[in-house]
């Protein structure tokens, strides 16, 4: 939809010809925007609140600044970027503002949006080494407009580290708890906590972990209430419903 399209239904509801709620409903049925080979939806923030994200595996850097383009040129105003290769980064920053990190590999274009969800997202893991994906996830919650806390290496091997941080488990809005090995570490705290729990299995562990498989059946199978487990190393997916549930009171 360009910019006359969206001036003349405005001056339809106006006159009162169309009613709010069916011109919203018409922002909501523009499809996207084709530049051959990605169609860029332009317009899912007005269906599901949170605009499109681009996953940079697989993608060229020239397609990613391509999609970018494309998505300012819509206003879109924060643009996140995962799995994103420090190559393609080194080439979005020659076109548009980048803050790329490189142990995430996400990458943002624009300011993050002040927090404006209910409360605070605590982002957990059980060791360092799960920071790649913790990262993944608290950059993706701030992206999307939350406040959030970081407690790294609170695993069970020294859980008087994690007792440590009571305070902020019982204030968490939502928790997202990352671990590999044994991945216990999300019905420790699913067992502590009062709000959701999203656990996330990491491929961190030695060859009887299998690349996390064992991670993710121990969360599957946890014994706390209130525990739900996305894939493996998806601090993304886990951040994104995070996000959607802090900002439930909002909506």
């Amino acid at each position: 939809m360009d910019k006359q399209d969206i001036y003349l239904l405005l001056n339809q509801v106006a006159s009162g010809q169309i009613s709010v709620d069916q011109a919203a409903f018409q922002l909501k049925m523009k499809p996207f925007n084709d530049i051959g080979y990605a169609k860029v939806d332009a317009h899912r923030s007005l269906r599901q609140g949170i605009a499109e994200v681009i996953y940079g595996a697989g993608k060229t850097p020239q397609q990613i600044v391509g999609i970018v383009s494309a998505m300012l040129e819509h206003g879109q105003k924060v643009i996140l970027i995962t799995r994103m290769t420090k190559e393609a980064a080194e080439l979005v920053k020659t076109v548009h503002p980048l803050d790329y990190d490189p142990i995430s590999r996400v990458g943002v274009v624009g300011s993050k949006p002040v927090p404006n969800g209910i409360g605070t997202i605590v982002i957990a893991t059980g060791g360092t080494s799960d920071m790649p994906v913790a990262e993944e996830a608290a950059l993706t919650a701030e992206a999307l407009g939350n406040k959030v806390v970081r407690l790294y290496d609170v695993g069970v091997a020294g859980l008087h580290r994690l007792l440590a941080h009571t305070e902020e488990i019982m204030n968490a809005q939502v928790i997202v708890a990352i671990a590999g090995m044994e991945g216990a570490l999300a019905s420790v705290i699913g067992g502590l906590a009062d709000c959701p729990v999203i656990a996330v299995p990491t491929s961190i562990g030695y060859g009887a972990s299998f690349n996390g498989l064992a991670a993710l059946l121990s969360m599957l199978n946890s014994c706390a209430s209130g525990v739900s487990v996305v894939n493996i190393d998806n601090g993304f997916g886990a951040a994104y419903m995070a996000s959607m549930i802090n900002h439930m009171g909002v909506k």
